[in-house]
């Protein structure tokens, strides 16, 4: 018998790097992502008891895929079963008999990748396609998938509950598009990979303030979309984006964990392969018109990297260029970011200004940066107790451990000291 904690223990790490695999391998079989979803749980459920009698497989994946998908074409032989008893009662499907009309499996030859182009249907809204998408195939649990999104958790078990009804309802063909299809659905694949890896870069719970997993996994689809579609700028974009923002990775914590900002960052460890790989992507998708949102954030990205320190950073051009991506891309979320290059450039007190506005809005009440922001503004003020408040706010709305502990140490810093009010002495 296998000990109960290192079966426990496999199970997990099988979940974390094998889920979305495991998913996309059964959902073929399944061609039903309800069913394909309970199948592959009922499998990680039973490898619980199987693995502590057996022993832990030398492939979990593999034997979890294969238990995955004995269930589902067992449950598919039971409604084959059903249908072929009850004739009269069911109407006949003829998407369902004949083959799927769909080009070869090198089409898109990852896997993973697969599936995310067959979950970005477009008869489903964006925001569905979004938070299926990432809790489906990338395996990020509703709850970050809510933090990401900026909702709250029943409200996004909700929304998934209602796209995977509104899939089985519309009879939605569960295949692969066909080659002239994939642009269609390719802004909808590119907002699935960025959203994995901010899920991945910050991660929006747990200890660790990354998770590699999901950072290695985002930058992986990034690379095999841009050998599958070599000639769209937006994919280009993309991946400059992660590799640029991914080039800080080992200097993002210090050796305790704790968080760094960017200026206390070292640059000199930062990853200059990653960063001259995307500075040629971003030079690339510059040219030939104007630029999409991928190409601009990578180039906002960029400029930040390529700079010999945080203050010589050129804060104007990076105004310049977050005015050209809110043109083309018009989202509170980047009117935000734009605000601390403001700062720079016109001061904390024009870009508190920008930050009230953005709170009136109303659309990031539940994004933490926004009273982080507005906090560090307050803070570089010296308006301390209102930066404390906001703080406090921000610290209301995390749940990475990582960011946690930073904040409080914010807090902390905000605080009033006795030697500092007029009038008194220090101990």
């Amino acid at each position: 018998m296998t000990p109960p904690a290192d079966v426990e223990s496999a199970v997990a790490d099988a979940y974390r790097r094998g889920w979305a695999l495991v998913l996309a391998a059964t959902a073929g079989v399944a061609r039903d992502l309800d069913l394909a979803e309970e199948c592959v749980q009922e499998a990680y459920a039973a490898a619980l008891a199987s693995w502590a009698r057996d022993g832990i497989p030398d492939t979990p994946e593999a034997w979890l895929t294969t238990a995955a998908k004995r269930r589902a074409m067992d449950a598919v032989r039971r409604e084959q079963t059903f249908r072929s008893k009850l004739p009269l009662l069911v109407e006949p499907e003829e998407a369902e008999d004949e083959p799927a009309a769909v080009e070869p499996e090198n089409v898109v030859p990852d896997e993973r990748l697969r599936l995310i182009f067959m979950c970005c249907h477009p008869a489903l809204a964006q925001e569905a396609q979004l938070a299926l998408t990432l809790r489906l195939v990338c395996g990020v649990t509703t709850a970050d998938v809510a933090r990401t999104l900026l909702v709250s958790e029943p409200t996004m078990a909700a929304r998934m509950t209602r796209a995977k009804k509104k899939i089985s309802a519309a009879r939605i063909p569960f295949r692969l598009p066909e080659r002239a299809e994939l642009p269609d659905r390719l802004r909808a694949v590119l907002g699935v990979i960025h959203l994995l890896f901010t899920a991945g870069h910050t991660a929006p719970s747990g200890a660790s303030l990354v998770r590699t997993d999901l950072v290695d996994q985002s930058i992986r689809l990034a690379r095999t979309l841009r050998e599958l579609m070599p000639d769209e700028r937006e994919v280009r974009g993309l991946l400059a984006l992660l590799l640029v923002t991914d080039a800080r990775r080992a200097t993002r914590v210090d050796a305790e964990g704790r968080l760094l900002r960017l200026e206390d960052q070292d640059r000199s460890l930062w990853d200059r392969s990653a960063m001259s790989e995307a500075h040629g992507l971003i030079v690339d998708g510059l040219r030939g018109g104007r630029p999409g949102r991928y190409v601009l954030q990578a180039a906002i990205a960029s400029l930040y990297a390529e700079a010999p320190s945080y203050d010589q950073t050129d804060w104007p051009q990076i105004v310049t260029l977050y005015d050209e991506l809110l043109a083309v891309w018009p989202s509170p979320v980047v009117a935000l970011n734009r605000t601390v290059a403001v700062s720079m450039v016109s001061g904390p007190a024009r870009a508190l200004e920008e930050v009230a506005e953005l709170e009136k809005d109303g659309r990031l009440a539940r994004y933490p940066y926004l009273p982080a922001i507005r906090a560090d503004l307050l803070h570089r003020l010296g308006r301390r107790e209102e930066a404390s408040i906001a703080y406090r706010q921000t610290l209301e709305l995390t749940g990475n451990e990582a960011e946690r502990e930073f904040l409080a140490e914010r807090i902390g810093g905000c605080l009033i000291r006795p030697e500092e009010i007029p009038g008194t002495q220090g101990p």
